[in-house]
């Protein structure tokens, strides 16, 4: 309230989508830079070998990751987390211009 007051401009917060999806990326990220013997990184490319349910697929986490990068990085984004420095400018920029404040499906 003091600061609408005073005239300083108003600080817009995240929405829960918007932090939702800037965290996913950022495990991600972490993720892919691990060794292949971690745990993290056998769990995320587990193929449990069993066929999935008749009607519509349940989105996965890797479907809602693909999803998320493509909105932040466009097409080379999958080569840009493996650097620290490039991963780092992908999600402050996604943070800074809120590009990731898009309706979920």
């Amino acid at each position: 309230m003091y600061r609408r007051i005073l005239g300083y401009p108003s600080v817009k917060k995240p929405t829960i989508i918007e932090t939702v999806r800037l965290n996913r990326l950022r495990w991600f990220g972490h993720v892919q830079r691990m060794e292949g013997n971690r745990i993290a990184k056998r769990v995320l490319y587990v193929n449990l070998g069993t066929t999935r349910l008749r009607g519509r697929p349940r989105n996965r986490w890797q479907d809602e990751v693909r999803e998320d990068g493509g909105i932040v990085g466009g097409e080379g984004w999958q080569e840009k987390v493996h650097n620290r420095e490039e991963r780092k400018e992908l999600l402050r920029t996604a943070r800074n211009c809120r590009i990731l404040h898009v309706a979920m499906e």
